[in-house]
């Protein structure tokens, strides 16, 4: 299996949605009624899907 690296905005929105992750373990985005692993692991997958695909 060839790695690439994900796409810029690929990688920006993994980012963000790993950002507002940490801001939900913090309590500032307390409205939101996910747990934040999920949110994070969310992330995460984006990313690495990002990476197994070719050009995403």
């Amino acid at each position: 299996m060839n790695l690439s690296a994900p796409t810029q905005i690929v990688f920006i929105i993994s980012l963000v949605v790993a950002i507002v992750g940490v801001l939900v373990a913090l309590g500032v985005l307390a409205f939101i009624p996910i747990a934040s692993v999920w949110i994070v692991l969310i992330a995460y997958i984006i990313l690495a899907g990002a990476c197994m695909m070719r050009g995403a």
